[in-house]
């Protein structure tokens, strides 16, 4: 009789087995798409008891072995394939073994610990989000496994990368998704208050505890780049600015003065840190408002802006919400366009996972010609290569950046 106990055990022989339906598709799993949703998976009564975030054996409809796999029967996302070796042992080495091939990564592509660590499926820790910033990495367990797991995913994380602070943020929408409760806890170490992030010359301030997300946007890194170099001498409008995203980058490329907007007066404060961090206070000013209501008041003032970003929060984030959001889209650049000098330029950015390339270039278009400009599409940006896409995921390639070069 065999036992967990017993090393000798494979540990597919005790583990409980979920099967797909005869007609969905096997091969795709096999190809590494990493999800199994839950009208191709039987769920018996079973598998409805099996725990969120439980490990179980994926079989074929001819029960043969797939994958190990994580189940939620909670979620739309029913199972999640954490390892082609139905035996492997969930454990920390697991974790440290997934956490060092990440970290190789990002010690390639960058001379300082600030970069995302981890960027779930294609890094392969479904649902997971871990960014670091120096001596603090912030983890989202946006997936019920990762919620039962983040003891010994934090331990593995301290080993493997020697940061002292660890956080939990346990807030968004994924974990709505998957049943899973809202809070943001310290998992170790401590935090003083917000955290210095150098980033393209600038020095931006993420509240690890009570900001967005993890605290920083450190997918738009390229995209700040990119409108770095349009800035010299600019006047610049940085709309849905966060701590200082596009702005704070602008004015560490020479740009003259920078204005940014965003709802949130917490936000506004960090950006001012950050700017005064940088040396850069005395040409950055801010605004708290509605954005579509300041484009709209800033059009009646008359205000011109050589270099003017959008980079608002997902207006489509999920299909229901696409023709909704396209609109959303194109009214954003039906306003802001008129407010572009004669040859300037306008950054629009869409981290909508239903929105397509293709649709959101044609609705920016849209709106652009709608406000009575003409464009030229100088430049297309995509996250950087800390967020890696898995090529059998659409949906880990969200961020979409177009820069445009508007004439008179």
């Amino acid at each position: 009789m065999t036992s967990p106990e017993d090393p000798s055990t494979p540990a597919s022989s005790f583990r409980p087995t979920v099967r797909l339906k005869p007609k969905a598709e096997a091969r795709a799993i096999r190809h590494g798409f990493p999800w199994v949703y839950a009208d191709e998976l039987v769920t018996d009564r079973r598998t409805q008891g099996l725990a969120p975030g439980a490990l179980a054996v994926l079989e074929d409809a001819d029960r043969r072995p797939l994958a190990l796999v994580t189940v939620n029967t909670k979620s739309r996302i029913i199972a999640r394939v954490l390892d082609r070796d139905p035996d492997a042992q969930i454990d920390q080495d697991w974790f440290a073994r997934r956490l060092t091939t990440a970290l190789a990564l990002r010690a390639l592509l960058f001379d300082a610990p600030f970069y995302r660590l981890v960027h779930a499926e294609a890094d392969g820790l479904p649902g997971v989000v871990i960014d670091r910033f120096g001596d603090v990495a912030v983890i989202q367990p946006n997936a019920a496994w990762a919620e039962t797991q983040i003891g010994v995913l934090a331990a593995a994380l301290r080993a493997v990368t020697g940061v002292s602070a660890v956080v939990k943020n346990g807030t968004g929408r994924s974990r709505g998704l998957e049943g899973l409760a809202e809070e943001t806890v310290i998992l170790s170490g401590k935090i003083g208050g917000p955290v210095p992030v150098p980033m393209n010359g600038a020095t931006y301030m993420a509240d690890v505890l009570g900001g967005q997300k993890t605290g920083l946007f450190l997918d738009q890194r390229p995209n700040h780049a990119f409108a770095q170099r349009l800035a010299r001498g600019a006047r610049v409008l940085d709309m849905f600015s966060h701590v200082g995203g596009f702005a704070l980058a602008a004015l560490a490329g020479g740009a003259a003065c920078a204005l940014a907007v965003d709802a949130s007066a917490t936000a506004l404060a960090l950006a001012r840190q950050g700017a005064a961090a940088s040396g850069m206070a005395d040409r950055f000013a801010t605004r708290q408002g509605d954005a579509f209501a300041v484009l709209e008041d800033l059009a009646r003032d008359g205000a011109q802006f050589d270099l003017l970003i959008c980079d608002p929060p997902a207006f489509a984030p999920a299909k229901p919400a696409l023709e909704a959001g396209l609109r959303a889209y194109e009214r954003l650049a039906r306003l802001a366009a008129p407010l572009v000098a004669p040859g300037g330029c306008l950054v629009l950015c869409s981290c909508s996972h239903a929105v397509d390339l293709t649709a959101l270039r044609n609705a920016c278009g849209r709106g652009i010609g709608r406000g009575g400009r003409r464009a030229q599409l100088l430049h297309t940006g995509f996250a950087g290569p800390d967020h890696p896409m898995l090529p059998q995921l659409a949906e880990s390639g969200y961020l979409k950046a177009l820069v445009f070069r508007l004439d008179g």
